[in-house]
């Protein structure tokens, strides 16, 4: 391997992406109905060539329709919010900094509520409305806490924000809640929505996501190296060139648009961006240029495998993902901040 001060490397992108694709084989096969190795590559092999899959009817009829696009949507959208949060935490030099710490992704979803409530949509797109509004709030919100964090404390200190963060996301929870007691015949759907699921997931969806990914997530990547230089602060990252401002709202409205076209798709899915890149900088180190990249594969494989839990644990019955993800980003969250109390 490379030293850590590089970049990420072919042989690490080749690991990372092994491992991604055996999660996401693992996740195709298993579920309410186990589906055998051999005829999962032969369905997926045959459509991919566009031969006939008569010899695995259903298989193909349970893996091509319903469960391989809600496992490319649950890749997709680990990867954006495990992005989203390693780059906010070097734009912050905040380790607990994540869009649900920070309430963005409250923000987000208090958007797309009144998106569904009030029925706002776009014409000739279905999630346009919902997702206009999601990416709206989430920038909206993630300028006002840090404004508000920034009046208090101009240090911008760990506890500000998450203090901020943590009133803002009750703030934007009480409006949902008020929102949704108004909402009539689509309060069922609101609630199961805000608890976070991708079942019935579409390949439209995963285009989006992946649009989505390519685009600003690119933007991310992009800007590694400025990401390094504002995690040692942002004076020194003045001193080496960095156009302070400029990358600063770029990077924030990148993030916005991710975090809210995963809302608009997923519902609210938190603590993937706080768990994944954490326990990936013990093994990438804090270089940015090793840490996105292994934040895209790790945030994959996190999603991937919470949505597999949450699919079988009580079986036939199907847990929300986002009870999973909360429950586990919650033990990490208390032991991220315990050690920095500590520290």
């Amino acid at each position: 391997m490379k030293k850590r001060t590089e970049g990420f490397g072919p042989v690490e992108y080749a690991l990372f992406t092994a491992v991604t694709l055996a999660v996401l084989l693992l996740c195709i096969c298993v579920g309410s109905v186990m589906l055998p190795l051999k005829e999962t590559v032969a369905v997926l092999w045959n459509a991919l060539t566009g031969a006939d899959n008569e010899a695995y009817a259903l298989a193909a009829n349970i893996l091509l329709p319903v469960r391989l696009p809600r496992v490319l949507c649950v890749a997709l959208v680990g990867a954006c919010l495990s992005l989203c949060g390693a780059a906010m935490q070097g734009l912050l030099k905040n380790p607990l900094a994540d869009g649900t710490t920070l309430g963005v992704s409250s923000g987000a979803s208090l958007g797309a509520v009144l998106a569904i409530a009030f029925g706002f949509s776009l014409p000739g797109f279905p999630l346009g409305g919902t997702m206009v509004l999601a990416i709206s709030f989430a920038f909206v919100s993630l300028l006002l806490i840090l404004s508000l964090a920034y009046r208090l404390d101009s240090s911008l200190s760990t506890n500000t924000i998450i203090l901020i963060g943590v009133i803002f996301s009750m703030f934007a929870s009480s409006i949902s809640s008020l929102v949704i007691t108004f909402a009539g015949d689509k309060v069922k759907t609101i609630t199961f929505w805000t608890m976070g699921s991708l079942q019935g997931s579409s390949y439209e969806n995963a285009l989006l996501l992946l649009g989505a990914l390519t685009l600003f997530g690119g933007i991310l990547l992009w800007h590694a190296r400025e990401l390094n230089a504002f995690a040692v602060g942002e004076d020194n990252a003045r001193s080496i060139g960095v156009d302070v401002r400029r990358v600063k709202l770029t990077v924030l409205i990148a993030i916005s648009v991710l975090i809210g076209v995963c809302v608009s798709v997923s519902g609210t899915i938190g603590f993937v961006g706080l768990v994944t890149p954490h326990m990936l900088r013990s093994i990438t180190g804090p270089n940015h240029r090793r840490l996105l990249p292994a934040a895209l594969f790790g945030g994959a494989c996190f999603l991937l495998l919470s949505d597999l839990l949450a699919r079988t644990l009580l079986g036939p019955r199907e847990l929300p993902l986002g009870v999973i993800t909360s429950f586990v980003g919650s033990l990490v969250f208390i032991y991220i901040f315990c050690k920095a109390r500590t520290r």
